[in-house]
């Protein structure tokens, strides 16, 4: 990137305090690449660099930096700066910073507004935490449905430049509720002498302030546009959310269902900007949930222990089944978590789930079975391996296999399901933690099959114990 390559030409201005000449080098560089040199230089020398650049271009500089080197910038700047850019930045990127700052910080911050620049702040802030309100912004154009098109144009000339977006313009009644979306495409081709209900077709789509912001990644995605309305619970235009707001927030949201599903708490920052103590915390709970769940792996296989002594052989294939349950049922819990996340099913379609994985589950099973038993069958030296009635045994593995792979997937399947309807994150059903849980279960599905079918070749017991082993 361009920004990286002038990083060492910037550096030898700053030290030789060139400040014209590094004005000038700044001076064609978008605020992306600016705001990317930042991440390799030291506090003081971002200060230099804010200082020097023009007031409006700071700004956009700073709303594209990470809210991490948003932080360090701040402490770097004099407070009259900092003044300066939060009151310039856009009220939904201050939002971001403000809400990840502690709350004395942030109240410092808040301070340093104008009289109206704080009320906005302060009302976004109030909206519930990973709400569609901390993501919107109040720099929206409305209008009146008697107007005529000639005064929606004198309107926008008036009041454009201190908008965001013009993209859209929304229809309001005397008490600010929402009664239409009309694109500036069509206002542009409509006669000026036509008014605004002459073009609105009342078809229109808002997003709700205190709804989780995820329903504005399914909004933006099913309808396909750029910016949407925000509407408080009486129906009253609040704010805009626009398309790079909701690609911020889709990326966090992926990126927390990806680290649960590895069973590790979600992240509240980046991972090298993540304390030690910290880490450990997110990620030692969850190792310790798996751990004892793996525990009760040794308490079952405690339970067939006279299998186990007559037939040495069947502790050989412990890792196959216990590996192809798990991997089983880990398919079928990403599968079900990613379509759940994109709206592709939803909880009301669990029995067509269930059908397709269980079906899926007995073909996946039988390949594997088959494979089994042609591997034990045929091995040279299966006779010394695994005795006399090799073939029974592979048998065994066989079926165990069918069972265990159909559990595997059903439960997989099933559980992110399961955690929807209860009102639970579905991405908590993480394939380790479905893993551990057929682990279990797969040893007593394999050795239960085990004693059914060789009970008459091995003289096993033909029931289970009814009490555990001390």
């Amino acid at each position: 990137m361009l920004g990286d390559l002038l990083q060492p030409e910037i550096e030898e201005l700053i030290e030789a305090r060139d400040f014209t000449a590094l004005r000038e080098a700044l001076a064609d560089l978008p605020p992306e690449d600016i705001a990317d040199l930042f991440s390799d230089l030291p506090p003081e020398h971002v200060a230099v660099i804010f200082r020097i650049l023009p007031r409006d271009k700071a700004t956009d500089v700073f709303a594209h930096l990470p809210v991490e080197s948003q932080e360090s910038a701040l402490k770097a700047l004099g407070q009259e700066q900092v003044a300066a850019v939060l009151n310039d930045m856009a009220a939904d990127d201050r939002t971001a910073l403000l809400e990840e700052m502690p709350g004395e910080a942030s109240q410092r911050l808040i301070n340093l507004l104008s009289p109206d620049e704080r009320k906005i702040a302060v009302k976004l802030l109030g909206y519930p935490e990973e709400s569609i309100g901390r993501r919107m912004t109040p720099e929206y154009v409305s209008i009146r449905e008697d107007w005529t098109i000639s005064h929606v144009f004198s309107h926008l000339r008036n009041v454009g430049k201190e908008k965001d977006s013009l993209n859209v313009v929304y229809v309001t009644d005397a008490k600010g509720h929402l009664i239409d979306d009309i694109r500036l495409r069509d206002i542009v081709v409509a006669d000026p002498n036509e008014t605004v209900t002459d073009i609105m077709d009342g078809n229109f789509v808002f997003l709700k302030a205190h709804d989780d912001q995820e329903e504005a990644v399914r909004a933006f995605k099913k309808y396909d546009r750029s910016v949407l309305p925000v509407v408080d619970s009486d129906n009253v235009l609040v704010g805009i959310v626009t398309v790079d707001d909701v690609l911020d927030v889709a990326e966090q949201e992926e990126t927390e269902d990806v680290q649960k599903m590895a069973a590790v708490a979600a992240l509240d920052a980046p991972y090298l900007a993540i304390d030690f103590v910290t880490m450990m915390k997110k990620r030692a709970g969850w190792l310790m949930v798996l751990f004892v769940g793996e525990l009760f792996t040794a308490t079952a296989m405690g339970y067939f222990e006279h299998e186990i002594e007559r037939v040495i052989a069947l502790t050989l294939f412990i890792p196959l089944i216990m590996s192809s349950g798990g991997n089983a049922g880990s398919q079928g819990s990403s599968l079900v978590i990613r379509a759940l996340a994109l709206g592709e099913i939803n909880i009301s379609d669990w029995w067509r789930i269930m059908r397709r994985e269980v079906m899926s589950g007995l073909v996946l099973g039988s390949i594997l079975g088959v494979a089994a038993v042609i591997r034990i069958v045929f091995w040279p030296w299966r006779v010394e391996q695994y005795g006399e009635h090799y073939a029974m045994i592979g048998f065994a593995v066989g079926t165990s296999l069918v069972g265990v792979v159909l559990w595997g997937t059903v439960v997989g399947s099933m559980l992110p399901v399961l955690l929807r309807r209860l009102g639970f994150d579905p991405a908590v059903s993480s394939a380790p933690f479905v893993a551990t849980l057929v682990d279990v279960t797969g040893i007593v599905i394999y050795f239960l099959a085990a004693r059914i079918i060789l009970s008459h070749t091995f003289n096993f017991a033909g029931a289970l114990p009814t009490t555990m082993p001390s």
